[in-house]
């Protein structure tokens, strides 16, 4: 559990969160991409960013490992320092949220109860599960780090999806099948997915 802060007072910006969305010109969203190793999700987030930028709106694209190269740089893998993670980076995203900004959050994020609690720091309409449901088997002929074949030799411990749990999402608002579409076909349909939400505009006929 965190250490609880003591002596400490919020305090209100004069800059309000209404005021920031309306210069933005679109709601703000946390896109919470969940998935195994290797299954596309930094690919795909990635990719929509680019998409969602070249229209105008505001994003940042919170990377699994990138993120443990600074803030997290002091967690392991085990199930402890996963949660962790994630709690770290549900609070980051939410300051994210709060600036108007549309979020793109790739993590493994295994257990449902991290993915629930992360739900809950947001206003209701504001977080989107995307589930990049790839196969372990595809994941595995992917395993673009090598990650998997060392798991498989018992190098690496608490591997997700080898030994391991990964709680895969039950009623995503984004269900991304990648073994059936290509990155673009998954791009629109997010992109979809947040026009009919209303976080962005429809696009101008």
């Amino acid at each position: 559990m965190a250490q609880v802060s003591r002596n400490v007072q919020w305090h209100q910006h004069a800059v309000s969160h209404q005021q920031r969305l309306a210069r933005n010109g679109h709601q703000p969203a946390l896109l919470w991409f969940t998935g195994l190793s290797g299954s596309g999700k930094s690919t795909i987030a990635n990719a929509l960013e680019v998409k969602l930028h070249q229209a105008g709106y505001q994003t940042y694209l919170l990377d699994g490992d990138n993120i443990r190269h600074g803030l997290n740089g002091d967690l392991g893998f085990s199930d402890a320092d996963r949660v962790e993670n994630i709690r770290r980076v549900a609070e980051v995203s939410k300051l994210f949220v709060d600036a108007g900004t549309i979020v793109l959050s790739a993590f493994i994020s295994p257990f449902s109860r991290e993915r629930q609690a992360v739900r809950e720091l947001l206003s209701e309409g504001q977080f989107f599960e995307v589930f990049v449901d790839t196969p372990l088997a595809v994941c595995e002929q992917r395993d673009p780090k090598g990650l998997y074949q060392q798991a498989r030799r018992g190098e690496i411990a608490n591997f997700t999806g080898i030994d391991s749990a990964y709680q895969a999402p039950v009623a995503p608002e984004i269900h991304l099948r990648t073994a059936e579409h290509s990155i673009d076909q998954a791009v629109e349909q997010i992109i979809e997915a947040l026009t009919n939400a209303g976080v962005i505009p429809a696009a101008a006929e």
